[in-house]
């Protein structure tokens, strides 16, 4: 175990915080909640961006760009969404300072300079939206509308944590307009779908799909759809929302479409999202206590290479064969490093890539060179093996497949096995404290009992999974009548 990063053991909070500081994926920034996403964090965005975003347009989605500022007006449209966010919202109020006359050096706001309209700073997108989307709509004909945004928002956070949890964060928000409530009802569906492929296939993280309970449904909406992971504590984390806002919005900014037969009617619509809190779902769900476990797709460096040699002409010779391989993998679409920096060991960088996650370690010696072989070494397992050079890019293009699905299937596993029912109060508070995971148990259905489990335990209803049996039992809290278990878990 590096010396550097705490245990998971002995604190498995201060083990995330410790891992993604000294693995170079963020920082503190000046800006209190705010975080400084460093190049190899910012890398493994870009990875997690890249394949979302062929996703989004492989679906039909075209990317736009909106205003940061909302007005105040705007964002009070749409009552329940207004209050939903109101307590995390910063307000622009003036837009100039000015010299303090008392105080040389200093700036202070001008009081001349007061907006005639306060503005916030957004939250959530919704709003100017909406609002925008009523001059581009008039007939079915300008129907669907499937826009996407890359962009920042603002929430004002008490509690921060480096990706997890940040004043201001990266994210993608989907913003569709439709005709019927059935077509924008299968986009609520199809684009979680989405996020829960992309979170498997990609991030090699198990998700269970399910809807919201009213309580914990997006401000505004209808329905909200979301995909929920485990992390390695036993916590939940939600991965990824997917909103059918009815026709709700569309309402509140008087949005209407003449269909075919010319009668007016109010658009129907979605929204959904995922954010830079999948990276500390990432890193939660693989790492450990020497480093982060990166998947392959999504590694910024899938492969590293590490000469070891003596003089210079070794290094020549083993500069020669490894400049092949490079070429080979890249070719193939691997992104490979060849760390020749003779200002470290060896040593030293087979810890530091460890500790980066980076999936294949090769290491190639004058002895390796003579013998036609090299040592590889994979993060996820620490299994080292001895591999022909010859045919050596093929093998590790299937050795990266391999470790992408072990991945998978490690916390794929650790995620079923610690799913447990609770059949009465007892057990749920029991499992609770152990730490077991999800907890399937009967809910009699009310918001009540829902914020009495709550206010009791700190655990939520995490989701009504999707593909949930039926079956009749006892509320674990009230015992009134339940026709289903839902699940509860603690989460970030």
């Amino acid at each position: 175990m590096s010396k550097e990063i705490t245990s998971r053991e002995q604190d498995y909070s201060q083990w995330y915080n410790d891992l993604v500081i000294k693995a170079g994926l963020a920082d503190y920034s000046a800006v209190r909640g705010c975080m400084v996403i460093k190049p190899y964090g910012f890398a493994l965005w870009e990875n997690m961006q890249r394949q979302l975003d062929q996703m989004f347009k492989d679906t039909g989605h075209q990317n736009a760009y909106f205003p940061l500022f909302v007005p105040k007006s705007l964002f009070e449209a749409e009552e329940k969404n207004a209050e939903g966010f109101a307590k995390e919202c910063a307000i622009v109020t003036h837009y100039r300072l000015k010299s303090d006359p008392d105080n040389k050096g200093k700036l202070i706001v001008d009081p001349e300079a007061k907006l005639e309209e306060e503005l916030v700073v957004r939250p959530t997108s919704e709003a100017i939206i909406w609002n925008t989307y009523k001059g581009w709509i008039q007939s079915y004909r300008d129907l669907p509308i499937l826009i996407n945004q890359w962009a920042n928002v603002v929430r004002w956070e008490m509690r921060t944590r480096l990706f997890l949890r940040t004043t201001e964060f990266l994210w993608q928000e989907g913003h569709t307009a439709h005709a019927t409530r059935d077509e924008a009802e299968k986009e609520t569906v199809q684009m979680l779908n989405v996020y829960a492929d992309f979170a498997e296939q990609y991030m090699a993280l198990p998700v269970m799909k399910g809807v919201k309970t009213e309580n914990e449904r997006f401000a505004g909406a209808v329905d909200t759809y979301c995909i929920e992971a485990m992390m390695q504590d036993g916590k939940a984390l939600q991965a990824g929302t997917s909103h059918f806002l009815g026709q709700n919005f569309a309402k509140a900014f008087d949005v209407k479409f003449a269909d075919k037969e010319n009668k007016l009617d109010y658009v129907w619509a979605t929204s959904w999202g995922v954010s830079t809190r999948l990276i500390g779902g990432l890193v939660m769900a693989h790492s450990d206590d020497d480093g982060l476990i990166l998947p392959p797709k999504l590694a910024p460096i899938q492969v590293v290479i590490v000469p070891i040699y003596k003089g210079e002409e070794q290094k020549s010779q083993i500069d020669e064969k490894v400049h092949e391989l490079v070429k080979e993998l890249k070719a193939a679409g691997i992104s490979v490093k060849y760390d020749d920096n003779d200002n470290s060991r060896p040593g030293w960088k087979f810890a530091e890539y460890e500790l980066k996650g980076v999936p294949v370690r090769i290491a190639i010696g004058a002895r390796d060179l003579a013998n036609n072989v090299v040592e590889v070494a994979r993060r996820d397992t620490k299994e080292k093996m001895s591999y022909s050079i010859d045919g050596l890019g093929k093998a590790v293009i299937q050795l990266l497949d391999d470790i992408q699905v072990s991945i998978f299937n490690k916390a794929k596993t650790f995620r079923d096995d610690h799913i447990t029912n609770a059949n009465n109060w007892e057990e749920f508070v029991q499992l609770l404290d152990e730490k077991t995971g999800f907890i399937a148990a009967h809910w009699d259905g009310t918001g009540e009992t829902e914020e009495k489990i709550k206010e009791l335990t700190k655990a939520t209803i995490r989701c009504i999974p999707l593909d949930n049996q039926q079956e009749a039992g006892s509320c674990i809290l009230s015992g009134k009548p339940s026709s289903q278990r839902v699940l509860f878990a603690r989460a970030y």
